[in-house]
């Protein structure tokens, strides 16, 4: 049953329809350690690496030029503009420049108060944009009622057959282009949300040996609820006791990845009151870019007396999925499939240059019986779904969905596997519009398929 309550007016956080912050007079990359803008040494070694200098070969669509705008802001030698704003957000944030720098540059750092000096500058105001930024980020994926009465709506819209009446109808294509594409975009809303499929406590199968968090997300909960069942029941099948409140928030990374730095830090203070890391041995997420963002709340409540010291614990707490079961040794499960399956892994951004885990993964894949994994070729290169990059960006999206596809076709696998919302969404996508007959899957999934039919498996022999 969805909860109702506070969606018809706009809540406090909201303090304008022009954008306005609370913070105007504070700039983002000026107050920024000066260490961590200075760090860059030009040296271009991440120029191959960055998917927006590969396709346009100009310099300030380069981690390295774009640094150059941000430390030029720091210095005072620049004022925020439209052309910086635009090229902040013409980058994608795959991070792919931080695992080829050899100077370690914290781009991730750099890149969200970048954002933030854009959005804190209002060069970018506009009634629509302010209206659109309003509705998303300042009001829907601030309350978790809200955005389950929209996937309620939604869902209803879909089951009833409203949906598939009206691509039939021909009247999508009076629209304009680009919303024909955005509506072909529109995800399956699942079934049920994560709080119908997960009890608030979940208990171990046989010996507890750790008492675990998991956080359902908000997208997550709404579109890969049954993901977070799959993750509770493999968590439960390694000896953890799982708790998954009913209730949770959004844990700020659409925000700090989009300029609304007060809110991420307000969101972050509600992820550690609900989860409080001294309860916890660990706290486990499975969205790739959640994850990322979840690992770095010192950082964010840096300035916060009361938060940052429990926050540095926090960050401490936090484990992706595939990092805390190699961790603490994974029971591989022991029944194959009815028939051998080939398998493909794309490594989301935020997981592997964010959070370095990139072989955790393949050692849970390669650890399912009657499954194949094919590598990849250019895992690491971004699918171009980046948070909401796909929404803003379409046609460098599109161009870098495009690459993915031919490389996942390459491998000829049924199954490509990968650990992030948006990047399931994003080849998904892709798949139906060129007819590929390819599942994508979390990996977690997979496992969680693997341990059922091995309990299906000592039902038939008993």
């Amino acid at each position: 049953m969805v909860r109702i309550r506070k969606f018809m007016t706009l809540p406090s956080e909201i303090k304008g329809l022009d954008g306005s912050s609370p913070s105007r007079n504070r700039s983002h990359l000026k107050d920024l350690d000066y260490s961590v803008v200075q760090q860059c040494m030009h040296c271009g070694l991440c120029l191959p690496t960055c998917p927006t200098y590969d396709a346009t070969k100009l310099e300030r669509n380069s981690p390295r030029g774009r640094i150059s705008l941000m430390r030029a802001i720091a210095d005072g030698r620049l004022e925020p503009t439209t052309a910086f704003a635009d090229e902040m957000y013409f980058c994608l944030g795959c991070l792919a420049c931080m695992t080829a720098c050899p100077a370690g540059v914290n781009y991730a750092e750099l890149f969200e108060h970048a954002r933030a000096e854009a959005e804190q500058s209002g060069v970018l105001n506009s009634p629509k944009r302010s209206f659109i930024r309003n509705l998303t980020l300042r009001w829907l994926f601030m309350d978790l009622n809200r955005l389950q009465l929209v996937g309620y709506l939604l869902r209803l819209y879909q089951q009833l057959g409203l949906q598939a009446l009206l691509r039939r109808s021909g009247l999508l294509s009076l629209l304009p282009k680009r919303l024909r594409e955005l509506e072909a975009m529109t995800p399956t809303v699942q079934s049920k949300f994560s709080a119908e499929l997960i009890s608030p406590v979940t208990s171990a199968k046989g010996h507890r040996k750790y008492r675990v968090a998991v956080l359902s997300g908000c997208a997550q909960d709404l579109i890969f609820s049954d993901v977070n069942r799959d993750t509770v029941e493999v968590l439960a099948r390694n000896g953890c006791e799982v708790v998954t409140p009913p209730e949770q928030h959004c844990c700020g990374s659409l925000h700090a990845h989009n300029g609304e730095w007060e809110l991420a830090q307000a969101l972050a203070r509600k992820q550690i009151d609900q989860f409080p890391p001294e309860a916890f041995d660990a706290i486990i997420t499975n969205a790739a870019g959640c994850g990322s963002h979840l690992k770095h709340y010192a950082k964010l409540l840096a300035d916060d007396p009361i938060y940052q010291p429990r926050a540095v614990s926090w960050d401490t707490k936090v484990k992706d999925i595939h990092e805390w079961l190699i961790e603490i040794g994974l029971k591989p499960p022991v029944a194959t499939a009815a028939q051998d399956q080939t398998v493909t892994y794309h490594e989301a951004c935020h997981l592997c240059h964010g959070q370095k885990i990139t072989d955790q993964p393949r050692q849970l894949l390669r650890a399912i019986p009657g499954l194949k994994l094919v590598e990849l070729p250019e895992s690491t290169w971004c699918c171009g779904s980046a948070g909401i990059y796909n929404l803003i960006q379409p046609e460098m999206a599109n161009d870098l969905l495009d690459r993915k596809l031919k490389h996942i076709k390459s491998t000829k696998s049924a199954i490509v596997a990968t650990a992030n919302p948006g990047c399931l969404l994003q080849i998904n996508n892709g798949a139906k519009r060129e007819n590929l007959p390819l599942r994508t899957v979390h990996p977690i999934t997979l496992l969680a398929e693997a341990y059922r039919r091995e309990d299906e498996k000592s039902g038939r022999a008993a």
